[in-house]
């Protein structure tokens, strides 16, 4: 608690700072508005106080005659002390001084600068600096009965310091600081909290610090990782998305659309809600990609996708179904042997020995015969490792599982590897096998064909197991869909269907309900 107080008095301290510097400016401001307008009113003033001058009969009959000019001193002092004016000065037309504050000054010539428009009949006010300091002077021609010009009336003020209108405003001044002050540190105390809260009670050091941080794990993440806001600018883009996909340079801040035209994360924030282990073709580079809309308080603000190289996720995938092949490979091939040793040790317990002999070559050379069939006719060891495991769990099972005499495979189609088609035939063999697992009849088949020229390849995977109703075999390839109940079925057919869109190939089912089901896939080889 003690700890958040000290927090929070420090950026209100902070605030309280921003608030008193503005109001220093705003003051400084105001003030210059003030001196302005008290030097306009005191121009207005000074006008009205000349006008009065050069209007007084005693002022333009002095100037007239000779004889009466001794009346002109005391009524322009009369003037100034009533007006509270700094001086009135009477002038002739050749600026000899008739009256003036000073009254050694009185005959003599003046000789200001700013004098000479008066002389031509004019009206204004002007400023001048003095030994008193600056003044406003106004000028007024005196003019007789006949509307000729005998003269001109100044009369001048010495204008207020600024220490002067702070001293006439003090009381004023004081009640609006104080208010200004209180309300400022009022509010810098409120904001200082509001930003308290915003920030999650993280201080400056300590919110650099979790930057610092996200963007190192973000870099030393596996996966590559983007981030767009609702305004589809990038917010994150780290190192691994840059190698996988071929981005230099710092992005942070640019939309999407300027560096990854084909991402597709902004319809993300279109659909608002996420999609999974989707295969994507990004720069040329085949990724696995989750894309998840970013909600804050129910609204959808940004997007992120996280991916992965999928000629990685493939080979790990690869692995691991190799594992579960091996696996199953052994566990039937120990079924199997353990079978074929009890026949080979009951016919020897029986003194057959020349049918045990019989039985262990004819085993001994299908097993070879197969073998080499397969390394001569599919040139690849994947798939060859594939389809041995796969007949031998028919045998297991009760099936029979037989490859086309005419099958051949030597390369794979552009944009496809072996990684392809492990995952494409062996789903299309376990489909086959769960669709004859609950079957009743004697003779259940698996047939498989793979035919290769220098146009096209063909893959055709028959069984004579339960098949498909049209509705079914309209949604077999969705994501999660499947007619066995269990959780986590449904996806392989949906990434066999993502080869098969990467391949540029086609899909062709032939399916009847009870009677079989044949997938026939055929790819371009160009």
């Amino acid at each position: 608690m003690l700890q958040r107080l000290k927090i929070n008095w420090k950026i209100a301290i902070l605030s309280f700072g921003i608030v008193l510097f503005s109001l220093c400016i705003g003051g400084t401001i105001l003030l210059g508005s003030i001196v302005r307008l008290k030097e306009e009113e005191l121009g207005r003033r000074l006008l009205v106080t000349a006008r009065t001058v050069a209007q007084m009969p005693e002022i333009v009959s002095g100037i007239a005659d000779p004889g009466m000019r001794d009346g002109i001193q005391p009524a322009a002092e009369r003037i100034r002390i009533i007006n509270d004016v700094t001086y009135v000065v009477v002038m002739d037309m050749h600026r000899l001084r008739l009256s003036h504050p000073v009254e050694s000054n009185i005959g003599t010539v003046s000789s200001g600068a700013d004098e000479g428009p008066a002389f031509a009949e004019h009206t204004y006010v002007s400023k001048a600096e003095g030994e008193l300091g600056t003044a406003l002077r106004a000028f007024v021609p005196i003019m007789n009965a006949e509307h000729a010009q005998v003269g001109v009336a100044l009369v001048g003020r010495i204008q207020p310091t600024v220490g002067q209108v702070l001293l006439d405003l003090s009381s004023q001044a004081y009640v609006v600081l104080f208010i200004s002050l209180l309300f400022g540190l009022w509010g810098s105390w409120k904001l200082a909290q509001h930003i308290k809260r915003q920030m999650f009670e993280l201080e400056p050091h300590e919110i650099a610090a979790l930057l610092v941080e996200r963007t190192a794990t973000f870099n030393a993440m596996h996966e590559g990782v983007i981030a767009i806001d609702k305004f589809e600018r990038i917010t994150i883009f780290n190192e691994k998305a840059k190698q996988m996909l071929k981005v230099s340079g710092d992005v942070v801040g640019k939309s999407i659309w300027e560096v990854l035209p084909d991402t597709r994360l902004p319809e993300i924030l279109e659909l608002n809600h996420p999609i999974f282990n989707q295969e994507l073709v990004i720069q040329d580079t085949p990724i696995m990609s989750n894309r998840v809309p970013i909600t804050v308080g129910g609204e959808t603000v940004g997007a992120v996708a996280i991916f992965q190289d999928r000629t990685e996720v493939t080979r790990m995938a690869e692995e691991l179904t190799g594992v579960r092949t091996f696996v199953d490979a052994l566990r039937v091939q120990n079924h199997e042997y353990m079978n074929k040793l009890h026949t080979i040790g009951g016919l020897i317990q029986l003194g057959s020995n020349e049918k045990a002999l019989d039985y262990l070559f004819e085993m001994t050379e299908q097993k070879e015969e197969l073998t080499r069939f397969l390394d001569s006719r599919i040139h690849n060891e994947s798939l060859t490792g594939l389809l041995l495991g796969k007949i031998s769990r028919g045998r297991e099972l009760g099936i029979e599982v037989t490859i086309d005499r005419q099958s051949r495979l030597e390369r794979f189609p552009e944009r496809l590897d072996h990684h392809d088609f492990v995952i494409l035939l062996g789903n299309l063999l376990e489909n086959a096998f769960d669709a004859l697992h609950h079957q009743t009849k004697d003779n259940k088949r698996i047939f498989i064909s793979l035919e290769q020229d220098d146009e096209l390849l063909s893959v055709l995977v028959e069984d004579n197991g339960c098949g498909m109703e049209e509705s079914v075999k309209a949604r077999i390839f969705e994501h999660g869909f499947t007619t066995k109940g269990d959780a986590g079925r449904g996806i392989g057919l949906h990434l066999l269907a993502g080869i098969v869109r990467k391949g540029g190939g086609s899909i062709q089912i032939e399916s009847a309900p009870g009677e079989g089901t044949a997938f026939i896939i055929t790819f371009p080889m160009q």
